[in-house]
């Protein structure tokens, strides 16, 4: 296959590669027969993380939320803080698989599948925590406006209530976009899996796809039309998270720059954990034919302009403090820089504002162990990030009596730790069953640039 030394690690396949080559390279992770001990290390480890987390919800649910380190001021703590950072990282698994295929950005085939999927494993984890946070999860029903004998209706002006439709709306969409793009796979593991037991599992899900010209079709029109779709919601659903801050009148919060703020957060953090999931991913599976250094290059620079984006924020929140005049204000501005939580906040500023700049270097964003540092300390940062907003804003509110200090429990701790287990666990399994990346898509790109490549 020739191609232009530009477009060379696009189709991603060394040369004399044909399409064979990519489904055999990509469906041997999947129906291989043995499963890798560093596999099953690996799910064995995240398996017993999972564990934590149901033994951190037990004694949550037979003690209530007072295992919690909340207290009379501090009524928000770490489900809110787990919350908006799971939803944040959400986010970039939708803006691959739905913005970039929109503007027909080529690069994005090798990394969507587990974008996708990484999406919803978040947002899995993020839905967890405002049914647990209201203290009586069994009751979560009642934020759904179902008819009900009791005449007891949700209250639509609560941000909560907005949050429920937000995710659930997100949720479903994303698992729609990533099923339909799943299909054309299902039915090639179909048609190579040697047991009958897991042929008919994938037949089940291929929903009897021939790859006939109608099949492909409706293919694209539902994909198109989803993409459409989740478009909106990359601005829409981390909006309406932040308005769980914005409609309130607490100094720190009651901003309207909130909204573009945790949008670009939410990007920022979500790139860094595909970033973070990717080098590890090609390593141990020895996809750095499919996953390149111009992928990482790509998902560098969005991190480096998202970054720039929410640095900017950060100044300009120091600068509507100072500038509005409001000493409440200016008060919880000095309080982040100098206060109990000093640490955090100029860590946060060191790992989402300072670090970002070495993405200005090629060689930066082409190193995967440099690249995989930097993506690591965004997702600690903007975790700090979210602490800072939620906690530095009510610990000390107006009357010094009332001020108290918040670090979360062992019960705090354990459950953050849990869900990244059963994020980490989900994300093995899926790895271990279904196609990291997306194998018709792949095909097309290398038919494309076989015939085209001298054309660039």
């Amino acid at each position: 296959m020739a191609a232009s030394t530009d477009h060379a690690e696009i189709p991603v396949l060394a040369p004399g590669h044909d399409y064979g080559t990519v489904t055999d390279k990509i469906t041997r992770v999947v129906l291989s027969k043995e499963t890798p001990k560093g596999w099953l290390l690996g799910f064995g480890i995240a398996f017993l993380i999972v564990m934590l987390m149901l033994l951190s919800l037990t004694v949550l649910f037979a003690k209530g939320v007072g295992v919690w380190g909340l207290n009379n001021t501090v009524a928000w703590g770490f489900a809110i803080v787990n919350f908006v950072w799971w939803v944040g990282i959400g986010h970039a698994g939708t803006l691959i698989s739905a913005i970039l295929l929109l503007f027909r950005q080529e690069w994005r085939n090798s990394i969507n599948r587990f974008a996708e999927a990484m999406t919803i494993f978040a947002v899995a984890n993020a839905g967890l925590f405002p049914i647990i946070h209201t203290g009586r999860p069994w009751l979560a029903y009642w934020l759904l406006p179902y008819p009900s004998m009791f005449q007891l209706w949700p209250q639509f002006r609560s941000p909560l209530l907005w949050d429920v439709f937000a995710i659930s709306t997100y949720v479903t969409i994303s698992l729609l976009f990533w099923y339909v793009g799943l299909i054309p796979d299902f039915a090639t593991l179909r048609d190579m899996a040697d047991n009958k037991v897991v042929r008919r599992i994938y037949g089940l899900f291929a929903l009897g796809w021939r790859g006939a010209a109608r099949h492909w079709a409706q293919y694209s029109r539902a994909s198109l039309l989803l993409a459409a779709l989740a478009t909106p919601l990359v601005v829409s659903v981390h909006s309406v998270v932040s308005f769980d801050f914005a409609v309130s009148s607490v100094p720190g919060w009651h901003t309207t720059f909130l909204p573009p703020y945790f949008v670009a957060g939410a990007i920022y953090s979500g790139f860094a954990m595909v970033v973070t999931l990717a080098i590890p991913i090609r390593k141990f599976y020895h996809m750095e034919d499919f996953i390149t250094d111009r992928h990482l290059e790509n998902m560098g620079k969005i991190m480096l302009a998202t970054g720039l984006i929410v640095f900017y924020a950060y100044i300009m929140e120091v600068f509507f403090a100072w500038y509005s005049g409001n000493e409440y204000e200016k008060f919880m501005i000095l309080n982040r820089m100098t206060g109990p939580y000093a640490p955090q906040y100029w860590a946060l500023i060191f790992f989402n504002g300072l670090m970002v700049q070495f993405l200005w270097f090629k060689k930066v964003r082409r190193t995967p162990w440099m690249l995989l540092i930097l993506a690591i300390g965004v997702n600690i940062g903007m975790w700090l990030e979210r602490f800072i907003i939620v906690v530095t804003s009510l610990h000390r509110e107006y009357l010094p009596s009332t001020w108290a200090y918040y670090a979360g429990t062992f019960w705090d701790w354990s459950l953050y730790i849990g869900t990244l287990g059963f994020f980490a666990a989900l994300l093995f399994l899926f790895l271990r069953v279904l196609p990291m990346i997306n194998m018709f898509e792949m095909k097309e790109l290398v038919h494309h640039l076989s015939h085209h490549g001298e054309e660039h």
